[in-house]
């Protein structure tokens, strides 16, 4: 591994948004995430739709703005399937262009991997 492939896999963060409050998700998940791309402060960002924030986000056109406008800027957006299977809206998640799949597997893999920070709302 060279130093600039070390240096991009120890800059990363992952974001498990759960919550269903439109304010946690605008004013801190979403908000900190979108900025830690956008100031560089992480050179790989990944936001993982989790749990209720599924349903959240197949609902409110304003997130899904905010959404669509991180993934322009380099945000890597996923989404738990078995979680938006449970508030049937896989089909709302595919259609806005999120990867909808398992996150059981990939959550462990970063909780496990030091170089990894990962931060829930």
């Amino acid at each position: 591994m060279n130093q600039e492939q070390k240096n991009s896999q120890e800059d990363k963060l992952v974001v498990v948004w759960t919550s269903d409050d439109p304010y946690v998700a605008d004013r801190v998940a979403l908000m900190y995430t979108h900025a830690a791309k956008t100031n560089k402060w992480f050179e790989d960002v990944t936001l993982i739709i989790w749990g209720p924030s599924a349903k959240l986000t197949s609902e409110n056109r304003k997130i899904q703005e905010k959404l669509k406008a991180m993934k322009d800027d380099g945000v890597e957006i996923r989404a738990c399937i078995a979680c938006a299977s449970a508030y049937g809206v896989t089909d709302d998640l595919k259609g806005l262009g999120f990867e909808v799949a398992g996150m059981g597997k990939p959550l462990t893999y970063y909780l496990k991997d030091d170089s990894v920070k990962v931060l829930t709302f």
